[in-house]
């Protein structure tokens, strides 16, 4: 009986303890099963700095507003982001205003050449009835003269009568050519002030004219329409040039940027700049796109720092970055990314950088086994923003993503919620 009792007990205990083996690696199966993880990498593994900035482009062209034209708001306006071709009107303005002062200056005209042909008509009425006076006044003086020529052979009273009469002839011709002098020189002034009349009209009808050959912008060459932003409501509420917007004079209201010379302009942290050199290899990856990199190359580096105005304040250098096969979707001002290459280790191997933890001081990576997660400590080699190479583990290995004690303890968590509710 006693016997019996002793393997009764000792067949209960090896049962609980194989159910509590069985539990422990099924703990440590499932744990390896909910960890995220992944596929340590092996090839070359390209050491990249980091940094962000937008795209310029290094030819473009100014849309300027009319500098001597007053008033001027938008009517019509090509496409934002269009293309256009050289000679292509990219802006026209109202000119409603400057074509009702067009016809007020051809009225203008018509009135002051009328009055103009009037006067030249007056002067020469005037000129004809001032040869004709002067021709009489002349012709006096000569009958008079003649009769003063028989003073010899008339009486002495009737000779002095004769001196009298000449004198008197000759005053009056002289008055007749002071008047003839009077009358060119008066119709010579009125005909100069017609003139003039006449030749400010036509001048402002070819100003008018000029105007308003100037309310339609033409593109100066081929290229993309961008417009810039109206400040005359303020910086804050700044928006692009639109239809109805009022423009100043000399206004920048767009730019035609050349795509084919578009590159881009990022700010280099002044610990990576000794890291850094013209030539070499880049990757551009522009917010709007995220899905195709573009294949670039560091073009220039600016050789002092730039100071910035935010706060606090930041110390950077400028890189500019030359794409190597521009994509017609890309425009400036768009914001970008570049992963520039500054070094290369072939045949490394590399995982992401969420895989690997510091433990005891020593980078860790957690290594998927039979028996779950195992720590590794490894030998790290480089280290980029998203993916690290390491040293002391394999090829094709998996590695998890999450750090399994902390696992455990959010997902005890959140056991104790579920009991808890």
């Amino acid at each position: 009986m006693k016997r019996a009792r002793f393997w009764l007990i000792v067949v209960v205990l090896l049962g609980a303890a194989a159910a509590g083996v069985r539990m422990v690696v099924a703990k440590r199966v499932n744990a390896k099963a909910d960890l995220p993880s992944a596929t340590a990498r092996r090839g070359e593994f390209q050491v990249k700095v980091r940094c962000r900035g937008e795209l310029m482009a290094v030819r473009s062209e100014q849309i300027v507003a009319p500098t001597n034209v007053l008033g001027m708001q938008i009517a019509w306006q090509a496409p934002p982001n269009g293309q256009v071709k050289e000679g292509d009107p990219v802006v026209r303005f109202d000119s409603s205003l400057l074509k009702q002062t067009l016809l007020e200056n051809k009225a203008a005209l018509s009135s002051a050449q009328a009055t103009l042909d009037q006067t030249i008509a007056q002067a020469g009425v005037t000129a004809e009835q001032d040869k004709l006076d002067l021709a009489s006044a002349r012709f006096d003086v000569e009958k008079a003269r003649l009769e003063a020529s028989k003073q010899e052979i008339v009486g002495r009273i009737q000779g002095e009568e004769s001196r009298i009469d000449l004198s008197v002839a000759e005053e009056k011709l002289k008055v007749a050519e002071a008047s003839v002098r009077l009358h060119e020189s008066s119709s010579a002034q009125k005909i100069n002030s017609a003139k003039r009349l006449r030749d400010k009209a036509q001048s402002d009808i070819e100003l008018a004219n000029h105007r308003l050959e100037l309310m339609e912008v033409k593109a100066p060459s081929s290229g993309v329409v961008v417009y810039l932003p109206n400040y005359s409501q303020g910086w804050v509420n700044a928006k692009p040039f639109k239809v109805g917007d009022q423009v100043w004079p000399g206004s920048v209201i767009a730019e035609l940027p050349d795509l084919s010379t578009l590159q881009m302009k990022a700010k280099l942290e002044e610990t990576d700049r000794g890291r850094v050199s013209v030539g070499q290899d880049a990757n551009v990856v522009v917010d709007p796109f995220p899905e195709k990199p573009f294949p670039s190359q560091v073009d220039s580096l600016s050789p002092l720092v730039v100071q910035g105005f935010e706060w606090p304040p930041t110390r950077n250098f400028t890189v500019q970055i030359r794409l190597a096969q521009p994509d017609t979707r890309l425009r400036p001002a768009m914001n970008a990314r570049v992963d520039i290459v500054v070094d290369r280790i072939p045949d490394a191997i590399s995982v992401p950088a969420g895989a690997v933890f510091t433990t005891r001081g020593r980078p860790t990576v957690y290594l998927g086994t039979q028996k779950g997660w195992e720590p590794r400590e490894v030998e790290i080699l480089a280290r980029n923003t998203d993916e690290v190479a390491i040293k002391g583990i394999d090829a094709s290995a998996q590695v998890a993503l999450t750090e399994p004690d902390a696992a455990g303890a959010a997902n005890a968590d959140k056991g104790a919620k579920g009991k808890g509710k």
